[in-house]
């Protein structure tokens, strides 16, 4: 997909910064940002997207908050639109394997040379902000900055960008006229920053909703509702709250889940599977429909094209299938761990000993909690922990020692992931599955693995 972003040559060779001459280099550099900046104000990221030229600004962006669920919604979103024959970007965090995988167009993800050569433009920008005496972005805002600019070269009609931690406050709630915003669903998560309360959070995730722009929302949990209308009510922003009652699923194995939905225009029943297992896709794949429907309201709607654009999404990371009776699943909070739970019973995978549970955490998240309770609500084989490759990592010494607190199961400890992924499947015998959670991080670190060595363990 190299030409579909357009750049001129002395752009991509970077002559103000030859230091950068490689995609290698520029990732290197995007990974060390951390370590000598931090979060800014919205006020300091809109000035860097206006000194970028506010690039694809004039696109038709649709903003997605929420805890859980942002990157599965934004993904079947995207699907149902490029079965319709748009052209969709798409920014989106954490990224599992390469940085790349933060700035797509229609779901490929940008090669390394577009990633080199937008990377050229904004570190030019950012390097004038630092001369005026402006700080340098952080880690998210500038690569945020960067699939502005990647859209801003591109052939797209749509702009799904997620939001990163939050949304009153989050670098792309600088995108001050989007057509639509989502908020998904609301639990408990990044409690330090966002507030020690679902109220305190669903306020912060809808600081993304703007005066007269829609809201599609999760309605699941009241108090998270209750504060969604109320800003909407404020802002004059018309508001559809999300049900269980809109959809009704049908099947739940490990390789699909089915259900059924009314379509908003003509009434009639329209079948949806998704093939990413768990209950909650339901409601995810019903917001991203709801939210297609809205959006092409104008246009002739291709219900079967939708089905099938559906039952081929792949969203890594989420109740994946990486290999033979090894599942990643990036539950990394209280909310998310008790969807997978729910979904664990509803597969019965909790009958006989259970399956084996690979776990690893970073320190900012509440992994007491989360253990407490896999350990109470569902019967494992054993447990295995291990530590992720990320500085705020839990040693898996501590893990190990929260396992043994809320259960007197089997809990093994392997420090390097090769040797966790060993200890795992031998656990869990010749028909037994391995569901690998509690962190991206860890998602990503055991596609790394399968990828390098073709196997598991």
């Amino acid at each position: 997909m190299a030409d579909s972003y357009t750049h001129s040559q002395d752009i991509f060779e970077c002559p103000d910064h030859p230091g950068f001459l490689s995609y290698e280099e520029a990732a290197a550099y995007i990974e060390e940002i951390p370590r000598f900046t931090k979060k800014h104000t919205l006020e300091h990221t809109k000035e860097f997207l206006r000194r970028l030229g506010n690039p694809a600004f004039d696109r038709k962006i649709i903003h997605v908050a929420g805890t859980n669920g942002k990157g599965s919604v934004c993904a079947y979103l995207q699907a149902v639109l490029m079965a319709e024959g748009k052209s969709v970007g798409f920014f989106t965090s954490p990224h599992l394997v390469t940085v790349n995988e933060r700035i797509r167009r229609n779901n490929v993800p940008v090669d390394d040379e577009t990633f080199l050569a937008v990377f050229a433009k904004v570190m030019a920008v950012v390097r004038q902000m630092e001369e005026d005496g402006i700080e340098h972005p952080s880690y998210f805002e500038f690569l945020f900055g960067m699939g502005m600019e990647a859209f801003a070269g591109m052939d797209v009609e749509y702009i799904i960008l997620e939001t990163g931690l939050g949304g009153r406050l989050d670098a792309t709630n600088s995108a001050e006229h989007p057509c639509l915003t989502v908020i998904t669903s609301i639990s408990l998560d990044h409690t330090e920053i966002l507030g020690d309360t679902i109220r305190q959070i669903a306020a912060e995730k809808a600081g993304i909703i703007k005066p007269g722009v829609p809201v599609f929302y999760d309605g699941s949990s009241r108090e998270a509702s209750e504060v969604i209308r109320s800003t909407a009510l404020e802002r004059g922003a018309p508001c559809r709250e999300i049900s269980k009652n809109a959809f009704e699923i049908q099947e739940v194995t490990r390789k699909y889940i089915a259900f059924s939905r009314t379509n908003a225009y003509d009434k009639d029943v329209m079948n949806v599977r998704v093939p990413i297992c768990g209950c909650y896709q339901a409601m995810n794949a019903e917001i991203a429909l709801e939210a297609a429907e809205y959006l092409l309201r104008e246009e002739e709607i291709h219900g079967e094209r939708w089905q099938e654009a559906l039952a081929s999404v792949r969203w890594e990371g989420r109740m994946e299938e990486a290999a033979s009776h090894l599942y990643i699943d990036g539950a990394h909070n209280p909310g998310a761990i008790e969807a997978f739970v729910e979904s664990m019973k509803v597969l019965g995978a909790d009958r006989g000993e259970g399956p084996v549970i690979l776990f690893s955490a970073v320190s900012d998240k509440k992994y007491g909690q989360m253990i407490e309770y896999l350990c109470r609500n569902l019967k494992a084989k054993a447990y295995v922990v291990t530590e992720v490759d990320d500085a705020r990592r839990v040693p898996a010494a501590e893990l190990e020692r929260v396992f043994r607190q809320h259960t007197a199961g089997k809990v093994l400890r392997r420090d390097g992931l090769a040797e966790a992924l060993r200890a795992a499947e031998e656990e869990r015998g010749e028909d037994g599955d391995i569901y690998c959670l509690g962190s991206l991080y860890l998602a990503g670190m055991i596609k790394k693995h399968i990828g390098r060595s073709g196997r598991h363990a």
